[in-house]
């Protein structure tokens, strides 16, 4: 679920207990990082993968303030030597707006030719960086003397990568495709007006 203007804690609360992924914890988890700043805008994502016989849920929420962006992450974890019962992790990271230097906005589009503006795009990927993790594609450099035998070190290049979220119209439903897309704009707007050139 997704909002932007008015909105409260409350509205916040009740998308993170629609996801039906321990509410009670995520919505501790959120509320306690955000604390009593006014929130601008959300997104409540909740995600299920299969890995060999288990099922894994995993629950991303987005919050945007006046001047910050929350992101929470909480993932389930099977019973394992370090704990014999089912437990789940919850983290938190708060960012503030003129940090963030980059929004990316990833639209899939059906049938290209014929598309009209409006219409949702069948998936988005809302890819958000800030400088906290940098991801490094590293190769091996030469030249273009096919007889060359020299070591010519590598090359490669540094992306950031720190928040990458896909919602997709088959897998969450058109309403969530559409959500990310208000919060995505919401956030991007507000990254200009936190004076971020």
């Amino acid at each position: 679920m997704a909002k932007t203007g008015t909105t409260t804690t409350q509205d916040l609360r009740s998308a993170i207990e629609r996801s039906g992924y321990y509410p009670a914890l995520v919505s501790e988890a959120v509320e306690s990082a955000v604390g009593s700043e006014p929130i601008s805008s959300y997104l409540v994502h909740q995600e299920t993968t299969f890995d060999a016989n288990e099922v894994r849920r995993h629950v991303t929420v987005l919050v945007l303030t006046q001047t910050r962006f929350v992101v929470s992450h909480t993932d389930e974890q099977s019973g394992d030597a370090n704990s014999p019962v089912p437990y789940a992790t919850t983290s938190t990271e708060c960012v503030r707006l003129d940090r963030i230097g980059s929004v990316v906005l990833s639209r899939m589009v059906s049938n290209p030719e014929t598309y009209t503006p409006g219409t949702l795009p069948r998936e988005v990927v809302l890819t958000i960086g800030w400088g906290a993790v940098q991801r490094l594609d590293l190769e091996p450099a030469g030249c273009s003397d096919p007889n060359c035998e020299a070591d010519h070190g590598y090359t490669g290049s540094a992306t950031a990568d720190d928040l990458s979220l896909r919602v997709s119209e088959a897998g969450d439903g058109p309403e969530t495709v559409a959500q990310a897309l208000v919060f995505a704009r919401a956030l991007s707007e507000a990254t200009i007006s936190s004076g971020r050139p």
